[in-house]
């Protein structure tokens, strides 16, 4: 459906987007991630034929964006971060103004800008003027001018910000319905709202693709710090010796106590090893019985943090590190039972 290949974008001497390759299938909602001056907007633009690249091509359909403009233009809807409204218009006023633009045949229109409106909920509010709807509703009107014409691609920059809990809920809910029909590229600051609707995530860092693969995929790649956290019965003593026995572990991390009796610890092996079935037996050997274990993976926003940060980043340690009493390197275990 989207084919952008080696797209660079250069401002005098900043490169703004730097060598730029990614593909979207019919019917997938790509979620377009960076840090704020990534490039993601000037790509989008770029995609939308908004502004030029300076090297590169951009296909929707296989047809080139800078070959056949309008033709390409027609193929798609976008809503910008702030949406294009005119205030003292109403939205049925709007939406007509906006299918006048697109060209949407004149014996369509009628029954085309109902559709939209009862799709993106904003019907009972057609005979108001856009200066007196929420922001929630303004964002809603947005994306009715993006869906108008029915175009085969929708691009939506940040179509969430400044909504409230339960309009953003409804907005993702509208942006999931997209997708049966409409293929979707969705930029947004908000993890929750990507891991949510997008197939795939797309995370690009000073105009370069940094990583591009499925959400799911994303943890086990970047995120599995093969890592458990337990709650286990018995003496600390006995349970350090236990796991000491466990070849593959090399970290152990306990933590403050909460209930007498008790250890809460966390250990962790190798990235995509599975030691709980080791770490079960081996505690059961010792009489100790495992009350929590609970596997331990980098959310998305871990993941976005630890590729597009220059320092390195553990969101898992830090976290651990804020109630840990020991961390004990499995090199040096072999006293950990004496602390």
């Amino acid at each position: 459906m989207v084919e952008v290949k080696n797209l660079s974008k250069r401002y005098g001497d900043h490169l703004a987007v730097d060598n730029l390759s990614f593909t979207v299938d019919k019917g997938q909602i790509l979620g377009f991630l960076g840090p704020n001056g990534a490039g993601k907007s000037t790509t989008m633009n770029i995609i939308t034929g908004y502004i030029s690249a300076t090297e590169g091509s951009v296909k929707i359909n296989g047809v080139d964006i800078f070959d056949e403009p309008e033709e390409v233009k027609k193929m798609i809807g976008y809503l910008p971060e702030f949406p294009p409204l005119y205030p003292d218009m109403t939205v049925k006023e709007y939406l007509y103004f906006v299918a006048d633009l697109k060209k949407v045949e004149k014996k369509k229109r009628k029954q085309m800008i109902a559709d939209i409106m009862e799709a993106t909920k904003i019907t009972p509010m057609a005979d108001r003027l856009i200066k007196h709807l929420s922001k929630g509703y303004k964002q809603r009107v947005g994306l009715a001018q993006a869906i108008m014409g029915y175009p085969e691609l929708i691009i939506l920059d940040e179509p969430t910000v400044g909504l409230d809990p339960k309009q953003i809920i409804e907005m993702r809910e509208l942006i999931k319905d997209l997708s049966k029909n409409h293929t979707v590229i969705l930029s947004s600051h908000i993890m929750q709202e990507v891991s949510a609707v997008c197939d795939t995530v797309m995370i690009i860092d000073k105009g370069k693709l940094i990583i591009s693969d499925k959400p799911e995929n994303l943890s086990t790649r970047l995120g599995a710090t093969g890592g458990l956290r337990l709650s286990v019965k018995g003496d600390k003593k006995v349970i350090f010796e236990a796991l000491k026995s466990v070849s593959r572990i090399n970290k152990i991390v306990r933590h403050a106590y909460v209930n007498p009796g008790v250890v809460e610890l966390t250990v962790y092996c190798n990235e995509n090893e599975d030691i709980r079935e080791e770490v079960f037996y081996a505690l059961v050997k010792a009489n100790t019985p495992i009350l929590e274990m609970q596997s331990l993976r980098m959310s998305l926003e871990d993941i976005f943090l630890k590729v597009t940060s220059s320092s390195k980043h553990s969101s898992l340690q830090e976290a651990d590190g804020n109630d840990a009493e020991e961390s004990v390197e499995k090199e040096v275990s072999s006293n950990a039972g004496d602390i």
